[in-house]
């Protein structure tokens, strides 16, 4: 396993593989999950934090609506739908049963998605998380990222993981994230 990193760390690295257009199988990483965001020319706070509680299923402010465009993910980003429940399912799952392997979000999926098609085919498709004492740390499955978009995937993961242990006895704090992204790439190209 690679020595753990922070997120900005792993982003760098991600952009320094991707440099020229370079294509990377089976990219994983243990991040350290202390500090998620990471602003960027395309990622300000503020698109980050509208994107974050977007998909955490939260209401958004007016305001945060404009920060929405294709350029930063679109469809295949979408992670919102059934969220709510879903964060409710695992907070039970690790409350009742702590050590449990089932503490785990799907992500929406097609299951015969159109290749022509971005939002059949989702970019994250799975987190699993366990607590780890006063941390609550998880395992998050990619079927592709570009690390252009990398900023705005870690936040939401992050503000997840937040969620997640604001809502567990004891509360732990996010700790560890092993990130594995089956297709890493710089941009959406």
């Amino acid at each position: 396993m690679s020595a753990p990193r922070t997120c900005r760390d792993t982003w760098r690295l991600m952009s320094e593989l991707t440099q020229g257009g370079q294509i990377v199988r089976n990219f994983h990483q243990d991040i350290l999950m202390d500090e998620w965001l990471i602003e960027t020319e395309l990622f300000s706070r503020e698109a980050l934090e509208a994107y974050t509680a977007w998909n955490l299923g939260q209401e958004l402010k007016p305001e945060q609506r404009r920060w929405f465009s294709e350029q930063r993910g679109g469809a295949q980003g979408d992670y919102r739908e059934g969220m709510r429940d879903k964060v409710a399912n695992v907070v039970d799952c690790l409350t009742r049963y702590p050590a449990s392997k089932r503490a785990v979000i799907t992500i929406p999926n097609n299951s015969l998605p159109r290749h022509d098609f971005d939002g059949d085919a989702k970019c994250m498709r799975e987190l699993h998380f366990h607590r780890n004492g006063e941390r609550v740390d998880a395992t998050v499955l990619f079927r592709s990222q570009a690390a252009l978009i990398f900023p705005k995937n870690i936040h939401f993961i992050g503000g997840l993981m937040e969620e997640v242990g604001k809502r567990l006895p004891g509360q732990p704090r996010p700790g560890r994230l092993f990130y594995l992204a089956s297709v890493l790439v710089a941009d959406r190209q």
